[in-house]
Order: structure tokens, then C-alpha cells, then sequence
């Protein structure tokens, strides 16, 4: 038992070093530019057009927006660390190493995962300095905020894994988070309270995941939310449940993988 226990840490840990030190190598790739677009979203939707607009839920526009921006930053990444870090595995056939060797295919799935938060996490407090020189930041809930940004990171993460299951291209890595996964970030609050739309697009806007995670994040920030707090934690942990046993479903299948 014990043999066994030590060689799932070593294959664990091996896993995550790996990640991390992957996305670390290749910084002026997945580092900068994030920190560079957000840069442009502060001056252009905070400074330009905030300055317009006044003040939101009794906060600057350019405070209001800081926390779904970080929020942004952190659910992009993790995703597109785990849907490019898996599929290139795939292409390159070094994931058959890790299928014939005698590593649970859970550890492989929480590996990649624990990578893919881990950029998420690095990305957003980047993000979140680079917000520093913008609007003064205060966190009004810490406990809230660490959570949700963690359980955020990990639930795109896992979003991100099934679809580098499914790509058989390098393109199609690109087809969710351009069709699906934009569209979603920019109709889930980021830049706006859904207060602010009719009653039939609020109601529309509650099948978001994405306006769970901004504001529940928001509300740890700064203690203003359009929804209840205990829904946002119930749904994201929900889904996390969901996505991580169909993305386990599909890899002990062999779906995309052995075929």
C-alpha cells in the first residue's frame, strides 16, 4: 500500500513540475501577453470609456470591472494551458508513456488540471498587480476570494482537458474558447452589472457559469454581487463534479487517445 501511495505521489508530482515548468519556460508566451491584453483593458474600458460612465453599484467603474478582468485572465488560461499542454501530448505521442505506465488515470487527469489552475492562479495575480497601478484594490472576504478563483481555475481547467480529448487538430483547440468561451466571459458580468439589462436577458444571463464566478469573486473583493453567494459556490462545484467525471469517463473510454 504504501509502495503503491509513494509511486502515485511521484507520478503526481512529476506531472505538475512538468506543467508548470512548461508554461514557466515559455513565459513570453503564456505570462506576458495575458498581462499585456488586461494592461489595454484597463486603459481603454477603465480610463477611456469608465471615465463616461461614473460610477457602478456604488463603486468606479474602473473598481467594479478590476475583479471580473483578473477573473477573465485566470479562467483563459487555465483553460488553454490544460486544452494545449494535453493535445500537444496527443500529437506528440508521448501520452502513450504516461497510459502504459502504472499511473490511475485520475492522477493523470488532476495532473494536468493542478497545471492548468496553476497558470490560471500565476496569470491572475499578475493581472491583479497590474491592476494595482489602475485602482486601489481592497479584498473584503479573503476566504471567498482564494476559493472561487481556485475552484474557477480548476473548473476551466477541467473544461480545457476535455477539449484537447476531443481536438484532432490544433485548430480545433481554438473553436471552444473562440465561439463559446468568449462570448460567455463578455455576457457574464465582467464589464457590467446585469441589473442594467431587461428582466428576459437577466434570466438568460443566469445560465452563464461565467456571472457565478465574476460575481461570487466581485462580492469577495468587494462585497457587492447580482446573485447569491451560496448559489455561485453550489453551481461551480456542481459543474466541477460533472466535468471532472465525464473527463475521466472519456480517458479510462480512450476516447481520442486510443483510437
Amino acid at each position: 500500500m504504501n509502495t503503491r501511495l509513494n509511486r502515485n505521489k511521484v507520478a503526481f508530482n512529476t506531472i505538475v513540475t512538468r506543467e508548470v515548468r512548461r508554461f514557466l519556460r515559455i513565459w513570453p508566451q503564456t505570462l506576458l501577453p495575458p498581462a499585456i491584453t488586461m494592461t489595454l483593458y484597463f486603459i481603454i474600458f477603465g480610463n477611456l470609456i469608465g471615465s463616461r460612465i461614473g460610477e457602478m453599484g456604488g463603486f468606479s467603474y474602473m473598481e467594479y470591472i478590476a475583479p471580473g478582468i483578473i477573473m477573465m485572465s485566470v479562467i483563459n488560461n487555465a483553460y488553454a494551458n490544460v486544452a494545449s499542454s494535453f493535445y500537444s501530448a496527443k500529437f506528440q505521442s508521448h501520452i502513450e508513456e504516461l497510459l502504459v505506465a502504472p499511473v490511475p488515470n485520475y492522477l493523470i487527469l488532476a495532473g494536468y488540471v493542478a497545471g492548468g489552475t496553476a497558470r490560471g492562479l500565476c496569470v491572475g495575480l499578475i493581472v491583479t498587480l497590474v491592476s494595482l497601478f489602475f485602482t486601489h484594490l481592497s479584498i473584503q472576504h479573503l476566504a471567498i476570494t482564494i476559493s472561487m478563483v481556485v475552484l474557477s481555475a480548476v473548473m476551466f481547467a477541467l473544461g480545457g482537458f476535455i477539449n484537447a480529448i476531443y481536438a484532432s487538430s490544433f485548430d480545433e483547440i481554438s473553436i471552444i474558447p473562440t465561439f463559446i468561451l468568449t462570448p460567455l466571459t463578455y455576457l457574464g458580468g465582467v464589464f457590467y452589472s446585469i441589473s442594467l439589462l431587461p428582466d428576459f436577458w437577466q434570466n438568460v444571463s443566469m445560465f452563464n457559469p461565467i456571472l457565478y464566478m465574476v460575481n461570487a469573486f466581485r462580492f469577495g473583493m468587494l462585497g457587492t454581487s447580482d446573485i447569491a453567494i451560496e448559489m455561485a459556490f453550489a453551481i461551480i462545484i456542481i459543474c466541477i463534479i460533472s466535468l471532472s467525471s465525464f473527463a475521466l469517463y472519456l480517458l479510462n473510454k480512450g476516447t481520442g487517445i486510443r483510437n
